[in-house]
């Protein structure tokens, strides 16, 4: 390692390698003076760490400064012969995208992030094993990062239809002084959140924020998800289904994040392609509402024409890709065949061209930098933080790592308590077992008196016991 500017440190590669990486989607969402999208805080990031920040595209990498890493960013780059274009040669080592569909003929020799859960849309066959197509560059992503943002988004939309009651008919009647509370409210009855049952497929970080909040509404959250994850799915207060159609057997929501899955390189069709079907549509309760703020491959369109002209689905909420060719105005992406539907269904759809994770400014640039520290740890150090797929000989996979809050409990949570912390929760835990002992060992018939003195403090123990565990990060499934 070499000196340091402010409080970062300026990576050290081989003084006589220049290395160039590709920046393919917008890393700020703020607007410059200029009106512009300002990439700025990412910018000073890369340079902070000693890199080189290029508005451009790369022309002559033997021009490059040689021992920097240089950053390319091309965010207008959208459809496929663009990007083959521009990186089908392989003369960016890397690349950083968010919800750019990258082709499998772009080459990228050393590794690609992707900004956000999942590898989806990473199609580049230059990865290895595992997410890849039988390279062996390294593919990685920033679980996490974004999850929150998309899963207040998937609230949002539900929100939109359920409750059903028509605030803007009432706004608008309100407003004019064109409304009578007590003889006409009866005329507008609304059902509640609460008590409803929401479908949750999928349980990685975002499907678990949305359980989370659909709990916080009172609904009752049903998950499925890979057995493995029955135990904690279960311990967290949610029930679990084994099967996707029972899962989604009587629900009023059905939310879907699990992701593409791999691609069969002969067909080109991801794993989970379909996976929400005329099966899966027709178990849910009539009138439901379907949100797929994953990718829109997931859903088979056509299923859900048919559910929403049988009024078996009511609403339905999509985010996916969709691209225009400037010069001929054509469109591609997942979000396309959606597009047939809008004549006939447009009221009863809502269609966003992959915004929902991508609308929360800090979360975009947060994920930015964590992107461009992957790339510097895989350059300088030869480590890899939240691999998909296989690691490549002579480097050193460190693990996973997320946002605070997010994900799993791990390992690191727990050594990095400090002892107060431990004799803080260690205080807790005894004080309320002496109570639940007193509790457990007075006959029913005499317990009044002890909970009359000591019950406030027992609860408040409790409150303080969560609250604390929620501060340290020590809530959700464990992994070593």
């Amino acid at each position: 390692m070499t000196a340091t500017t402010d409080t970062h440190v300026v990576e050290s590669i081989d003084p006589q390698r220049a290395y160039a990486v590709l920046m393919c989607d917008l890393i700020g969402l703020r607007f410059d003076a200029d009106g512009e999208p300002d990439p700025s805080e990412v910018r000073a990031h890369i340079e902070a760490k000693g890199g080189r920040f290029h508005a451009t595209g790369l022309g002559d990498k033997t021009a490059l400064e040689p021992g920097r890493v240089h950053f390319f960013y091309q965010p207008d780059l959208s459809t496929r012969e663009e990007l083959i274009g521009a990186a089908g040669d392989g003369r960016y080592d890397a690349v950083i995208a968010a919800a750019t569909f990258l082709p499998a003929e772009t080459v990228f020799p050393l590794a690609g992030v992707r900004i956000g859960a999942g590898t989806g849309n990473m199609g580049s066959r230059s990865w290895g094993g595992g997410s890849g197509e039988g390279g062996s560059a390294v593919l990685m992503n920033t679980p996490g990062i974004n999850s929150r943002a998309t899963a207040q988004m998937v609230m949002k939309a539900i929100l939109k239809v359920l409750p059903d009651l028509p605030v803007d008919l009432l706004h608008d009647r309100v407003a004019r002084g064109l409304f009578d509370t007590g003889r006409e409210l009866r005329d507008f009855p609304t059902g509640k959140l609460e008590g409803k049952t929401i479908a949750i497929i999928g349980y990685g970080n975002i499907g678990r924020e949305v359980a989370k909040l659909a709990r916080a509404f009172g609904m009752r959250v049903v998950i499925h998800a890979r057995p493995r994850h029955r135990d904690w799915i279960e311990a967290e207060g949610f029930a679990f289904a084994a099967d996707l159609a029972d899962a989604a057997a009587g629900a009023d929501v059905l939310s879907v994040h699990v992701g593409l899955g791999n691609q069969d390189a002969r067909t080109g069709r991801y794993a989970n392609a379909g996976l929400i079907g005329a099966d899966i549509l027709s178990r849910m309760k009539g009138g439901a509402v379907l949100v797929n703020y994953d990718r829109g491959e997931l859903v088979d369109v056509a299923a859900l024409g048919d559910a929403l002209n049988a009024g078996q689905v009511r609403h339905a909420a999509i985010d996916a890709d969709l691209f225009r060719d400037s010069s001929t105005g054509s469109l591609s992406g997942p979000m396309l065949p959606y597009l047939d539907l809008v004549e006939r269904h447009g009221a009863r759809l809502e269609l966003l061209p992959h915004a929902a994770a991508d609308t929360d400014h800090p979360s975009r640039v947060a994920g930015a930098k964590q992107a461009v520290d992957q790339i510097f740890d895989v350059i300088c150090r030869k480590t890899v933080t939240n691999a998909k797929g296989t690691v490549p000989p002579n480097y050193l996979s460190v693990g996973a790592t997320t946002p605070p809050g997010i994900g799993p409990v791990t390992s690191d949570h727990l050594l990095k308590l400090t002892a107060s912390e431990c004799c803080e929760l260690a205080d807790l835990c005894d004080r309320q077992s002496r109570l639940w002992k007193a509790l457990s060992d007075t006959p029913p018939a005499e317990r009044g008196a002890i909970v009359a003195e000591q019950g406030e403090d027992l609860v408040r123990l409790i409150d303080r016991f969560c609250l604390l565990a929620e501060n340290l990060d020590l809530r959700g499934p464990f992994q070593q």
